[in-house]
Order: structure tokens, then C-alpha cells, then sequence
């Protein structure tokens, strides 16, 4: 339309031009005025459209939205036709927020969110919103959800819940926007900040918890060291006492190896004994007798006399003697 009017402009100012003579410095119609008629190559410029890569065109005819969408590129239309250009790339888009939490204290919100047109159905947000719809449908619905979320939570659980809050946000805006045929691609909550005194206060706590927290882990680690101290007592214990058994036991069994190999020793030494009494002989007596006699006859023998007392006889070797004759009673001859 803006050609179409810029042509016309350009071919009246030219025909009007064209009709003055210097000369005779008066205006009339001339054959030279058909030259304005070039005033209408501008509508050879609105004839064509472009539409950049990442963006979608809404082809409006007399401000009519057509069915039909523009893809990226260069496209024929009528001059009396108009292309508007929507972005149908991933956008972002952050608010500051002022919210209360559920026990009214005061905090300030960054939220961020990535979102884009449905491309197949620009011209229906364009028909039904415009160009503007952001501002129109998708900021006062952030605000709400956001702030409704919040005044769920105090404000010392909305940094314990930081992703839930995100998660539940998401799933507000996920099914409101989709009715305007907008796509919500992912949210994040930047930042959270809370009042000074608010602040002080959760720090002053936070100190609080450690340092009871510091104290129930040294006590806990004392009665822990003491209870291992009085089970490595128990355990030496029952040890020394296991010592004591295996070592009496141990006694016990030598004492009894020991009795075992006397009684042993003994019944051997009584074979022996016996084998030996069964293997000796009168004869095998006196053999021994004889082998082990030095030649010399005794000095005393013992033996009973007729009325059975034990006598002591005189040595036969100093009988021998006594009966033998001297060598000076022996004649010389």
C-alpha cells in the first residue's frame, strides 16, 4: 500500500511539473507529461517481499490477514498486498518482580523465560493479538504465575524450593500460553533477594544450626570414641580370657601326652622286661655267669644252712689258699 501511494504521489508531482513551461511561464497539459507515468515503476518495488531467515511472514491484503504464511525469502504479493514480519526464533525474556511470600515478607524476583511462536500458526496470533504480544498476553501472565506461586512458600523455604518453584511456574505458563499458541521452551528463576533484616535474620539462624550442629557432632564423636574405647576393653577382655582357656587346655593336653607316654614307656619297659625274664634260661644264666667271671674265685658266699638260716660261708678263694701248701714245704729235689 505504502508503494502504491508513493507511486501516485510521484506521478502527480511529475505530471504537474512536467506542465510548467519557464517560457511562457504559465502551466498546461503537454505531451511531455506522459514521462510522469514512471512515476508508477514504484509499484514494481511492492510487488515483491522479503522475509528473513529465522522470521515468518503474514501476508494481509487491505489489512485482511491471509490463510497462508510466508516461509524465509523472496515472495511476489500484489502491490496492494502487505507482508509483516514475525520472529519465530527462540526469544528471552526477563522480569523483575516485587512479591510477598506466605508470611508477607517482601522479595524481589528475576525470572527468565525462553519461549517462540508456534511458526504454523502466526497469523492467527497476529489476527487475534498482533505484533505486540508479549506485552498483551505473555508479561501479565508471567507476573501472575510468579507471584502465585510464591505466596505459597515463606520466605525460608522459597531457597530450600527454588527448583520446585521454577517447575510449578513453568507448568502455569506451559498450559496458558499454549492457548495463544506460543510455546514455552524453558523458565529459570536468576535471582532471589530479600529484605535486609530479613537477611540478617536467616544468617543469625544459619550460625545458630551450625554451631548446635558443631556441638551434637563433637558429642556424638565423644560417645562414639568412648563406646569404642569401652568395646576395645570387652574385646581384650574376652581375648585375655580366650588366651587363658586355650592356654589351659593346651596344658591340659601335654599333661595328658605326657601321662600317656609314661603309661606307655612303662608297658614297654614291662614287655621288655617280660620278654627278657621268658628268654632267660639256667643255662643261658651260668653261660653269662662264666663269660663275665674274671677267673677269681669269691671271698664270700652266701647260702642256707641245714635249718634253712641264711649263713655267711668263708670265701672259697681264701679257703684255696689256706690249703695250699707254702713253697717252702715243697721238697726240693
Amino acid at each position: 500500500m505504502a508503494f502504491i501511494i508513493l507511486s501516485l504521489i510521484t506521478v502527480a508531482v511529475l505530471f504537474v511539473v512536467l506542465g510548467i513551461s519557464i517560457a511562457e511561464r504559465r502551466w498546461r497539459v503537454r505531451p511531455r507529461q506522459l514521462l510522469s507515468l514512471f512515476g508508477c515503476l514504484w509499484l514494481l518495488f511492492g510487488m515483491f517481499a522479503i522475509v528473513p531467515t529465522g522470521h515468518t511472514g503474514i501476508l494481509t491484503t487491505f489489512g485482511r490477514v491471509e490463510d497462508t504464511t510466508l516461509e524465509a525469502g523472496l515472495h511476489f504479493k500484489l502491490p496492494v498486498q502487505e507482508v509483516v514480519v514475525m520472529d519465530n526464533r527462540t526469544q528471552k525474556s526477563v522480569v523483575d518482580l516485587s512479591c510477598f511470600s506466605s508470611d508477607i515478607q517482601e522479595v524481589s524476583v528475576r525470572y527468565s523465560i525462553n519461549y517462540q511462536i508456534q511458526k504454523s500458526d502466526a497469523q492467527n496470533i497476529y489476527k487475534t493479538i498482533g505484533e505486540n504480544y508479549y506485552d498483551i498476553v505473555m508479561q501479565p501472565r508471567i507476573e501472575v504465575a510468579v507471584r502465585s506461586v510464591i505466596a505459597k512458600y515463606t520466605a525460608e523455604t522459597l531457597i530450600e524450593n527454588r527448583d520446585t518453584l521454577s517447575s510449578q511456574i513453568t507448568s502455569i505458563l506451559l498450559a496458558e500460553l499454549a492457548d495463544y499458541n506460543i510455546d514455552v521452551v524453558n523458565t529459570a528463576i536468576e535471582d532471589m533477594d530479600f529484605s535486609d533484616v530479613f537477611t540478617q535474620a536467616v544468617e543469625a539462624k544459619q550460625v545458630a544450626q551450625q554451631e548446635k550442629l558443631k556441638a551434637e557432632t563433637e558429642q556424638e564423636q565423644k560417645t562414639m570414641e568412648e563406646q569404642a574405647a569401652a568395646d576395645r576393653q570387652v574385646i581384650a577382655a574376652e581375648a585375655n580370657a580366650e588366651v587363658v582357656k586355650i592356654q589351659a587346655e593346651a596344658e591340659k593336653q601335654v599333661l595328658q601326652i605326657q601321662a600317656d607316654a609314661a603309661e606307655y614307656a612303662g608297658q614297654k619297659d614291662a614287655a621288655v622286661n617280660k620278654a627278657l625274664a621268658e628268654s632267660l634260661t639256667d643255662v643261658l644264666l651260668e653261660y653269662y655267669a662264666i663269660k663275665q667271671w674274671n677267673g677269681e674265685m669269691p671271698e664270700f658266699v652266701a647260702g642256707m644252712d641245714d635249718q634253712g638260716i641264711l649263713a655267711l660261708i668263708y670265701g672259697l678263694k681264701n679257703q684255696e689258699q689256706a690249703e695250699l701248701p707254702s713253697t717252702e714245704q715243697i721238697p726240693q729235689e
